[in-house]
């Protein structure tokens, strides 16, 4: 059986593209023909910044919008994968991809600027992110927010906001936040992964599948109704999601921690590898500043 049963709704989102495409039209124009309107000390659009946010687009088109969502909601291995590159990998990507221009004028709203200095300081992202994290993987919240649309919607949004705000100490290139530098970025990322990996492991090393949602076919049925309509739900004989998937729930709930914990260690390990090279080379050159000699040998 084949996922087109679902229908093109379900499996491309077009609700969801409409949207993305509007938040694209929203921030070149606010980044192009506006820019001088939304901030005076505007400067012309980088084209790192235009990468960097096509990326995020077309992966959050990806994760959210694509057939790859609705499999998540079948295979708890690709719920996994969604779950490391929304919470993992988009989150420093699209705060490079905004402007150190366009982030001051956000940042200094006044609702946004008590709460955005709160939320960033590394140990209050550090443990919000883990926290919310590792509590959405306890069986009894996950099966929870997964039957229930509004629940859903908050949790994982705001779990995405607690996601930028542990990157933000990281990546943020605005130079009135760099207060936090070197060897503390390299401590910080070591902390995120081993206060990440209890959740993996228990994950990983259950001895029984651990949610309903993907083991109960009532559940797993209220769980695909969001994203699929409960009207073509209704249309369709459906038993459960071992219907879609060759491997056994056990193996598959193992798969998705063990991807979980392979797409952690590389994304952590790219970016505490470059921090551990820019603290380096600045290392290096001061040295070289305070002793000139050294750089003409």
């Amino acid at each position: 059986m084949t996922l087109d049963i679902f229908g093109f709704r379900a499996l491309w989102s077009p609700y969801f593209m409409l949207f993305l495409i509007g938040v694209a039209l929203l921030y070149f124009l606010g980044t192009t023909v506006y820019r001088q309107k939304i901030c005076s000390v505007s400067e012309p659009l980088a084209k790192k910044h235009v990468v960097f946010f096509c990326v995020t687009v077309v992966l959050l088109y990806i994760v959210k919008g694509s057939p790859v969502d609705l499999l998540g909601h079948i295979m708890f291995s690709v719920h996994m994968t969604q779950m490391a590159l929304l919470y993992l990998l988009i989150p420093p990507i699209f705060i490079l991809a905004i402007p150190k221009w366009l982030w001051r004028p956000f940042l200094q709203i006044s609702i946004i600027k008590p709460l955005f200095s709160f939320f960033t300081k590394p140990l209050i992202a550090l443990f919000l992110f883990v926290g919310m994290f590792s509590l959405y993987h306890i069986p009894i919240i996950f099966d929870a927010v997964k039957t229930d649309m509004l629940l859903h919607a908050v949790y994982t949004t705001v779990l995405f906001a607690a996601a930028i705000c542990t990157w933000w100490p990281l990546v943020n290139e605005l130079e009135e936040y760099q207060g936090f530098l070197g060897l503390k970025r390299i401590g910080y990322i070591f902390a995120n992964g081993i206060l990440l990996t209890p959740a993996c492991a228990l994950i990983i090393f259950a001895d029984l599948p651990m949610y309903q949602t993907y083991s109960d076919s009532a559940f797993w049925l209220k769980a695909m109704e969001l994203c699929v309509p409960a009207g073509m739900l209704a249309t369709l004989d459906l038993s459960g999601p071992e219907m879609f998937n060759s491997m056994s729930l056990l193996e598959d709930q193992r798969t998705g921690g063990v991807i979980m914990k392979i797409i952690q260690e590389l994304v952590y390990g790219f970016f505490m590898a470059k921090i551990f090279y820019a603290w380096f080379r600045t290392e290096s050159k001061d040295s070289i500043d305070m002793n000139p000699k050294v750089g003409e040998l």
